[in-house]
């Protein structure tokens, strides 16, 4: 897809689901043509003139200030990291397209940073790329994710990648049970990852490998929804210990841009607290990413 196209889909899906009350405008007439706003009453609210809106909306953004989208994303109620995708699109337009796209290879994380890893023991940590390829983990991680890791075996070529788990693996909507939740969110971290990183052969190319293989993914891929996930509730059910529900933190390394560090804690006292601490107590026992997850009645002490 080329990047007017995109910004016309991005623009028109926005603008198709936000109603006229709750833009605070009067709703004439009980038989509107479109779904959600008109293109003349996103100018108004934008202090943009129609024939301008039309062009923005046909993708052309290059000259438009951030003023004149900072006016667009409020006329639109994009959150954070939709207004963030805007002014992604907005310099892939303006700026011009590379020649050839460039393959951004799969880098070992630095040995200080798996050092790192290791010594959190409580919690499970794990470190990302913006392709969602688990790059290092924690015992206690591995464990956790020993159902997302088992595509090392299968493919020993690539590292193990959650897109690739939650939508090509079947055993993915039984491990995480939110599975929807969880279908939306990494669809969405990669359509703003694509606006961020467009010429990345390797983003493009599990984007494109997703698309065919999956067709829900096809269709989550078409609502154009971006996303931030940096914070909230986790839903697991490991194999081994059962049911989880489990807070996480994501947190951006400084010095190593595109990787992402992620923690997941349980409270205190909760049903998920024990449940970490079995799942300890089995990491524990030997190397789960290749050590076979036993049954719960198999793990000691049971």
């Amino acid at each position: 897809m080329d990047d007017r196209t995109e910004i016309k889909e991005f623009l028109t899906s926005r603008r198709a689901r936000i109603t006229p009350e709750q833009a605070g405008l009067p709703a004439y007439g009980g038989n509107r043509r479109v779904k959600g706003l008109r293109r003349e009453e996103v100018a108004m609210l934008a202090g943009v003139s129609v024939d301008y809106y039309v062009r923005l909306e046909r993708g052309h953004l290059s000259g438009a200030s951030d003023s004149v989208l900072d006016n667009l994303a409020r006329a639109l109620h994009l959150d954070d990291a939709e207004r963030e995708h805007l002014f992604d699109l907005a310099r892939r337009e303006a700026g011009p397209a590379p020649t050839a796209r460039r393959r951004t290879p799969v880098k070992p994380v630095r040995p200080i940073l798996q050092h790192m890893l290791d010594a959190i023991v409580d919690a499970p940590a794990w470190i990302r790329n913006d392709r969602h390829d688990v790059l290092a983990t924690n015992r206690l991680a591995a464990a956790l994710y020993a159902p997302v890791l088992a595509q090392r075996q299968a493919d020993p070529r690539r590292p193990a990648n959650t897109a690739r788990f939650i939508y090509l693996d079947p055993a993915a909507r039984e491990f995480f049970t939110d599975w929807d939740k969880a279908a939306d969110d990494i669809a969405a971290m990669l359509r703003a990852e694509a606006g961020r990183n467009p010429y990345d052969r390797n983003l493009t190319g599990l984007i494109g490998e997703l698309s065919t293989r999956s067709e829900v993914f096809r269709k989550r891929w078409a609502d154009h929804n971006v996303r931030h996930h940096r914070t909230g509730i986790k839903k697991i059910h490991h194999p081994a210990v059962g049911d989880l529900e489990l807070h996480f933190e994501a947190m951006t390394l400084a010095s190593d841009p595109g990787l992402t560090l992620l923690m997941y804690t349980a409270p205190p006292g909760t049903p998920s607290a024990d449940g970490l601490r079995l799942l300890a107590t089995w990491a524990a026992t030997g190397d789960q990413r290749t050590t076979p997850i036993p049954r719960e009645d198999q793990l000691p002490g049971a």
